[in-house]
């Protein structure tokens, strides 16, 4: 700089000897965009402006500088049909990121038909996939086959990337082929390209890495790195280990972020994270991308407790998190439900100005979400100008999952009107959410959906269609989705079995069980339990010992939801000591286990040991809920024992917090009905909710036919047709009441009523000719 500051006033001067290399000179070694204004002015002055050489040297200047519009007056300037002028130029506009500008200036190279250097055809090439434009860069492919570069070895590496990075793999492996002299650069873009482009090119990365060994070319450090992304797509640890071999032995990688990234990726992918572990404590300096690499690791392993205390060990080091860190860190505490540390990380970006993209934008609504604070989740989502499929779904899971089916519903249509396009995940939320809300026309609706963006044949949706007609009550749409399904696996059996035993419809459940055994489809707990839910409704004690026998052939012995809904089935077939020896050898009970137990008692009519069986559930600290009452409370009723069935009635919500519901008064109803105090329990429903009463009423016109009690009858009678004057059982107890009593005509005015509603009967059957 002193150089210049010292010779160029000189220069400047009319009267001072002209010398092009000192002009050069200062051009070359310019550090100040003052004086290189100075210089170009100099040239000017003197008539030097059509000098191809200073030309040269003056675009150069100005690219440095990234003064690329002073480069373009400047090239205009002089004569332009110099090859190396025009490269040169291009060159500044490539390095400055200026793609669009280097390409309109390919297009007026080509119109001068200057001709075409191959770095202007490299740097074409990559700025194409810059800008995502694929046709532009087939014409500079036809451009390079036209003046014999096709097959020179940099434009063809630059051409097998272009077509790479745009998923023409055959296309990049054409043009390998034409390279003459294929060099390392060559060999490695194609070895890249197929180790990009899945599971299936992942072996051609390998034929290839072969094929340039026999070549006699060493692979270098880049190379290494893309046989690695090959070796975890194909999840090879044996070829993972022989590069990392290969590498230490020729001293490759050795201190490489990239490369150590690599295998610690490699490694992981691979299933092998202790070894990712050992290269990441050997590590010199711990660079950002590998903790990110063994945090993603332990978090795709299931460990998010384990990848938040590398969260901590690297905030405690003084790295500085990116963007990808803090995700995986909100991440884990979502995985976790770890609040204080989500809103910390959250303080942390918010203080730190830090702009989320979309990845850390969902993790932290997912956060929120799992931490049950929906406001905050949502307030995040309403703010996101950038909304994607992934987040969308996310926010609609948030609302599903918290309970909130209809706010769910809500957000979906948004995501319909912003014209996000729905994907896989998106419907199954959907269809759970219409599931809980049994909206059986908005369900037809997503199903019109699922067709018109064809997702009719994935099973996972498949199934969740029949969940949601099943909830909703339509059998026969369940069935049609099932026929029509291609691949059946054991949730579609199993879901379409629970259809049938939800609406008591335990035959076809036992007919479509014995297709699916035929099928050779492996049973699990949740097929069994179902079955023995039939074979509950149909008491066929000999199909449930094989369910029982089965469940040792599976190793789900030990299953609890399994061994309640035998211990169920057994006590509903008579086999009563069957049940009890099952309860008495659980391993582990859980208040299910209780509350099936106290129940079978409570059908035998023992109510001795139902009520023993609830003290030593009190003493062994195991809390009661609603369902344990209810069994308690019908034992009760059923042994007559009315003082304790009153006496834990009234201790229900003072002792245990639990809340009486319907069902819970319905028995009090009916033990009050069966003791034969009718005004007694008449007198209990007037003080009842009037949403509560329905079961109880119908239990005590039950009690008031029993004990012939006809005038008690007909004012339960009038009471509960006017409660619910669409249902068709509250006219037969009615009817029958008055048949009873021998009151005829009554009956005949009852049935016309019925009729009149459209009411029908639903006939009785027999089990007998299936048992």
């Amino acid at each position: 700089m002193n150089a210049l500051s010292s010779g160029l006033p000189r220069l400047l001067k009319e009267s001072t000897p002209l010398h092009l290399e000192n002009i050069a000179y200062f051009l070359e070694t310019c550090s100040n965009i003052n004086l290189l204004k100075k210089l170009h002015a100099c040239i000017f002055t003197r008539g030097l402006e059509d000098n191809i050489f200073l030309g040269y040297k003056l675009v150069k200047s100005y690219a440095k500088f990234n003064l690329l519009k002073e480069s373009k007056l400047g090239f205009d300037k002089i004569i332009y049909n110099n090859i190396s002028l025009w490269n040169s130029v291009i060159a500044g506009y490539f390095k400055s990121n200026h793609s669009d500008e280097l390409l309109r200036l390919y297009i007026e190279l080509r119109q001068k038909n200057v001709g075409v250097h191959r770095s202007a055809l490299t740097f074409g090439l990559k700025s194409c996939v810059e800008l995502g434009t694929f046709e532009f860069g087939r014409a500079i492919h036809v451009d390079g086959f036209k003046f014999g570069l096709s097959n020179d070895q940099f434009v063809g590496s630059s051409l097998i990337g272009f077509y790479s990075k745009f998923d023409h793999i055959e296309e990049a492996a054409k043009v390998f082929e034409e390279i003459i002299n294929r060099d390392v650069v060559s060999y490695t873009s194609i070895i890249t390209g197929y180790a990009h482009a899945g599971d299936l090119c992942a072996y051609e990365a390998f034929r290839m890495a072969c094929h340039m060994q026999w070549d006699g070319i060493e692979p270098n450090r880049v190379t290494l790195v893309s046989l690695l992304q090959a070796t975890s797509h194909l999840r090879a640890l044996g070829e993972g280990k022989s590069i990392h071999g290969y590498g230490i032995r020729r001293g490759i990688g050795c201190l490489d972020e990239v490369f150590e990234t690599s295998l610690m990726d490699m490694y992981i992918k691979c299933g092998d994270p202790n070894k990712a572990a050992a290269i990441f404590e050997k590590m010199d300096e711990r660079t950002i991308g590998s903790w990110n690499a063994l945090i993603a690791c332990h978090l795709q392993l299931g460990r998010p407790l384990k990848a938040l205390d590398l969260y901590s060990q690297m905030v405690e080091e003084k790295c500085e998190p990116d963007l990808i860190t803090l995700a995986n860190g909100l991440l884990s505490c979502a995985n976790l439900g770890n609040l204080l540390i989500g809103k910390s990380i959250h303080c942390y970006i918010l203080r730190s100005g830090i702009q989320l993209d979309l990845v850390a934008t969902t993790n932290l609504i997912d956060m929120y979400s799992k931490c049950k604070h929906l406001t905050e989740a949502s307030e995040i989502f309403n703010r996101s100008e950038d909304k994607d499929a992934v987040l969308f779904n996310v926010m609609i899971a948030a609302y599903q999952c918290n309970g909130f089916p209809y706010r769910a519903m809500e957000t979906f249509y948004e995501m319909v009107m912003a014209g996000v396009r729905q994907n896989i995940s998106t419907i199954l939320t959907v269809l759970s959410s219409l599931s809980d809300m049994e909206d059986s026309i908005g369900g037809k609706c997503i199903h019109g959906c699922v067709l018109k963006l064809g997702f009719e044949a994935n099973t996972e949706v498949a199934n969740q269609l029949i969940n949601m007609y099943t909830k909703c009550g339509f059998i026969g749409c369940a069935r049609r989705v099932f026929d029509t399904l291609k691949i059946k696996d054991t949730v579609s059996w199993t879901s379409l079995i629970m259809c049938y035993v939800h609406n008591n419809l335990a035959h076809e459940a036992m007919t479509l069980f014995r297709l699916m055994l035929r099928e050779k489809l492996h049973l699990d707990s949740v097929t069994l339990t179902s079955v023995l839910q039939a074979l509950n409704q149909l008491g066929i004690l000999s199909l449930a010992r094989e369910v029982h026998c089965y469940m040792y052939r599976i190793f789900v012995e030990k299953d609890i939801p399994i061994i309640n809904t035998l211990i169920t089935t057994y006590s509903r077939c008579g086999k009563l000591t069957m049940a009890i020896n099952l309860f008495e050898h659980m391993a582990e009970r859980h208040l299910s286990s209780w509350n099936s137990m106290i129940a079978a008692y409570g059908t035998h009519g023992d109510c001795v040991r139902a009520l023993k069986l609830f003290d030593q559930m009190r003493r062994e600290k195991v809390a009661p809920d609603e369902a344990t009452f209810t069994s308690v409370l019908s034992a009760c009723s059923h042994s007559g024992s009315l003082e304790k069935g009153l006496c834990i009635f009234w201790s229900m919500e003072k002792e245990y917090g639990v809340v009486p519901s319907e069902e819970h008064y319905g028995c009090v109803v009916d033990l009050l009905g069966r003791a034969g105090q009718l005004e007694e329990a008449y007198n209990f429903l007037k003080c009842l909710p009037s949403r509560q009463s329905a079961s109880a009423l119908r239990a005590l016109l039950a009690a008031c036919r029993v004990h012939g009690s006809t005038a008690m009858g007909e004012r339960i009678g009038r009471w509960l047709l006017d409660k619910e004057p669409e249902h068709t059982s509250i006219y037969c107890a009615v009817s029958n009441m008055y048949a009873g009593g021998g009151k005829w005509d009554d009956v005949a005015r009852i049935g016309t009523i019925a009729e009149g509603k459209g009411l029908k009967r639903t006939p009785g059957y027999s089990l007998v000719d299936f048992c």
